[in-house]
């Protein structure tokens, strides 16, 4: 008989691994991290991952927990997270289910250096086009930092080794503490009025964001982007990034590493130089054997002047006569062209076109003419029957048979002898002419 087996659906798996990860742990736990991924969907909810250096979690946090958030949470920031450990069965994906965030450690320090970092963005002051070349063979090296610190021994012994034909010139500057992002613009002004280096470099040691906070400032990256010499930043470790870097010309990850960026390596220049040297005198001497080898088989292989001069005599004359026959058979054949466009032209001569459309024109204009006539002779007939049927109609005629139109003093027809009053004038209008008369007694009719 076959094993009876206990067969899984995902979605049967999903959740009781869910119930298993949930019963495992507290129900809240706190979890400190690095935010990625950061989303904000329309719903209000908030998704994002929580990361350190090793590892990440997939993050959820929705809109009745992060209503109560005192700050906006961006990329980049390290936050302290309250949250409880879950699986989102949809995905089959570990994740935390946050119930409170705040920022931890150097948070606040993160926010700040983030809000500048878009300001100075979106202003353009990280733009490639604002970068400037570096000088391939600077005579003076400008070093802005502190005068004790092991990043200034680091560039001067990088600097000797490489290229110890270069001048140095040390700003010393604090390089962190209050005052000292002020000082260190003040540095890079002098440096630009003075204009006695190449280029520049804006470098210290490693530390922690508050060890390094003063290349974040606002005034460090102004004086930065209005520099006219090219400023390469060498700040910290490799890891370390400040507002600096963003806004200079190159970024080296190291101050060590910003001086060989500057300089060239002498050594390595005067074995490159050595060996083009090398090439090319092997390749000079190679092609001078060259060319006089060929000179000397060529001089050896070079006909007689008046070989070459009958040859292009002979070629001379045939590509004349080939050309007259050319010409000769392009203008018959041009002539022939002509001959037959002018007869086409003549056909359609537009003069014997203009004379049919001249005869049409006079027929049309006769054809017009007696249309008008025609139309004239039946509007004058129709004109008299209108007018007689006027006449028969119309009040004159009923004058003619011995009536009369009576008006009062307003002009008005008086049809009834109640329109009228003793004493009033009367206009009477006959058939031909009128009387004008006083009433001096009214009968009404009662029938």
């Amino acid at each position: 008989m076959e094993e009876q087996r206990d067969i899984y659906s995902i979605t049967r798996l999903n959740r009781e691994v869910r119930a298993v990860l949930e019963d495992s742990f507290p129900p809240s736990i706190w979890a400190r991290g690095e935010i990625s991924n950061l989303s904000r969907p329309g719903s209000g909810h908030i998704y994002f991952s929580l990361k350190d250096k090793h590892s990440q979690v997939r993050c959820a946090m929705f809109r009745s927990a992060n209503r109560h958030l005192r700050f906006a949470p961006e990329n980049g920031q390290e936050v302290l997270v309250r949250a409880g450990v879950s699986l989102y069965e949809g995905r089959g994906e570990f994740q935390l289910i946050v119930e409170s965030m705040e920022p931890a450690g150097a948070g606040a320090l993160q926010q700040a250096f983030e809000k500048l970092k878009q300001r100075l963005l979106e202003e353009g002051l990280f733009a490639d086009e604002h970068k400037q070349p570096l000088p391939a063979f600077p005579g003076t090296i400008g070093v802005i930092t502190s005068p004790t610190g092991a990043a200034v021994r680091d560039i001067i012994h990088v600097l000797g080794r490489r290229y110890a034909r270069a001048g140095v010139i040390v700003y010393p500057v604090p390089v962190q503490g209050e005052g000292s992002a002020q000082q260190i613009t003040q540095a890079i002004d002098e440096a630009n009025q003075r204009r006695e280096c190449d280029v520049l470099i804006l470098t210290r040691g490693g530390g922690s964001l508050e060890d390094l906070w003063s290349f974040n400032e606002e005034v460090v990256a102004r004086a930065i982007h209005r520099s006219v010499i090219p400023v390469v930043s060498g700040i910290g470790h490799e890891i370390d990034f400040t507002i600096a870097d963003f806004v200079a010309d190159q970024r080296a990850p190291t101050p060590s590493a910003a001086a060989e960026l500057v300089s060239p390596d002498a050594a390595a220049l005067k074995l490159t130089l050595d060996n083009y040297y090398s090439q090319l005198h092997l390749r000079i001497t190679g092609l001078l054997a060259a060319h006089l080898r060929n000179v000397t088989q060529l001089s050896k292989r070079l006909p007689r002047p008046t070989y070459l001069l009958r040859n292009m005599t002979q070629r001379t004359d045939d590509l004349a006569i080939r050309l007259k026959l050319a010409l000769d058979n392009g203008i018959a054949l041009r002539r022939g062209r002509v001959n037959r466009f002018a007869g086409i032209l003549r056909s359609r001569n537009p003069l014997q076109r203009l004379a049919g459309y001249r005869t049409k024109c006079s027929g049309l204009e006769k054809q017009l003419q007696n249309h008008l006539m025609r139309n004239l002779l039946d509007w004058k007939k129709r004109l008299d029957y209108l007018s007689r049927s006027l006449k028969t109609v119309g009040p004159l005629a009923t004058l003619e048979r011995g009536y009369a139109i009576v008006t009062d003093e307003d002009d008005n027809i008086v049809r009834r002898a109640d329109q009228l009053r003793e004493n009033a004038e009367i206009s009477t209008r006959f058939a031909k002419g009128s009387v004008r008369s006083t009433v001096s007694k009214i009968n009404k009719d009662e029938k």
